[in-house]
């Protein structure tokens, strides 16, 4: 097989001319900070999700610190989530005193195994945190049973879920909280950047002054045409907000999503044929559930061939590769703090020995996808 002489990356956002555009025209605006393009971006992002309110910030761990701020989590309050997942979502847990409870996942989908989260629930529980993972929603029917049983908070983490829908429910769109993520690998991107969405005027309030260090005012409300320079705290906050330029690429990243979710799920498509039937390799897996995939990765796991090995091969190859993710309960910090808190977790062990990210990104060819099918069969032969 002939090495390809460009290098393919693991991921690579696609930008056309419509974004380029709307960043430019922000630009000359005079207008970069958060302003009325974050407005709308929230306004469309709503009309997607089916959430009633949406606020912009400048990354997803920015909305997981805050909504679990709101949640005033105490010294040795219990927050469920799984263990694959990035470790911002544990760092904030930790962050607020509190304590990740984790959770194995179906080996298959990688997604948290619902059946096991009741078992995990004691008088400490304060909140579940399921991960849409690489664009295959949880199954929300049980989890939003058990959160109304027990009386928890749900949040759902949909950093991997635009264009992700459970029996025709887009995430985010169950009433509880979700937080999506906007980074360049995602969907769609702002450069950096996430968005809460949420069913709560009163829980928007809150979030929206701990946004902006407990400030009532935006600078849009304070700067803008008629604007009250003055300003009090509400609240001590934190700098979180997204600025209009980056907006002005979601907006027109937004407007797309749908092609560029359609071109994942082809490019998935053609991995799954192309690399069906290989012994080495275990696919990635789909609910069994009415769903939506929104293909944010296409895992593998290598199974009877060390992992290292095989990812110098693929950059022999000239082929990148991610690793989604190296399970939270492994990390030296949680591994000190926590000590056995990842005790119960065959699947999500055996998964994480395994797993590997290949290449998914709208801008590929059918080309490529062949090529790096080729190169992992010639791999592991």
């Amino acid at each position: 097989m002939k090495i390809r002489k460009d290098f393919l990356p693991f991921s690579r956002p696609s930008i056309g001319g419509t974004e380029i555009s709307g960043v430019v025209a922000c630009l000359k605006s005079g207008w970069i900070t958060t302003g009325a393009l974050c407005k709308a971006f929230e306004d469309k992002f709503c009309r997607l999700t089916g959430a009633k309110q949406a606020i912009t910030l400048n990354s997803a761990t920015a909305g997981m610190h805050l909504m679990l701020k709101a949640l005033k989590l105490k010294e040795g309050d219990e927050v469920i989530t799984p263990s694959m997942t990035f470790a911002s979502t544990v760092n904030m847990i930790t962050l607020h005193n509190a304590k990740p409870v984790f959770v194995d996942i179906d080996y298959g989908t990688l997604n948290i195994n619902s059946d096991l989260i009741e078992e995990k629930i004691s008088s400490k529980t304060r909140a579940i945190i399921p991960v849409h993972f690489a664009g295959a929603p949880v199954d929300m029917d049980k989890i939003n049973r058990l959160a109304r049983k027990h009386h928890l908070t749900v949040i759902e983490d949909a950093a991997h879920a635009v264009g992700t829908f459970y029996k025709g429910i887009h995430a985010g769109g169950f009433g509880h909280p979700a937080i999506f993520s906007f980074h360049p690998i995602k969907n769609i991107t702002t450069g950096e950047g996430g968005m809460i969405t949420l069913n709560s005027a009163g829980l928007e309030k809150k979030l929206r002054l701990l946004r902006f260090h407990g400030i009532e005012r935006d600078a849009w409300k304070r700067y803008g045409k008629g604007g009250n320079p003055s300003y009090d705290i509400m609240e001590l906050g934190y700098k979180y907000n997204m600025p209009d330029l980056l907006a002005a690429l979601g907006l027109a990243q937004l407007d797309r999503w749908k092609e560029l979710n359609a071109r994942r799920r082809k490019l998935a498509e053609l991995y799954l044929d192309g690399l069906k039937g290989l012994l080495k390799l275990d696919l990635p897996q789909v609910p069994e559930y009415e769903h939506t995939h929104a293909w944010h990765l296409f895992i593998v796991k290598i199974k009877d061939y060390p992992r290292d090995a095989f990812m110098e091969k693929l950059a022999d190859y000239n082929i990148g590769y991610g690793l989604h993710f190296p399970p939270v309960h492994a990390l030296s910090y949680v591994r000190k703090k926590y000590g056995s808190a990842g005790r119960s977790l065959p699947e999500t062990k055996r998964a994480a020995q395994r797993i590997i990210s290949l290449p998914l990104f709208p801008d590929m060819t059918e080309d490529d996808v062949q090529y790096v099918c080729r190169a992992v069969k010639e791999i592991l032969k």
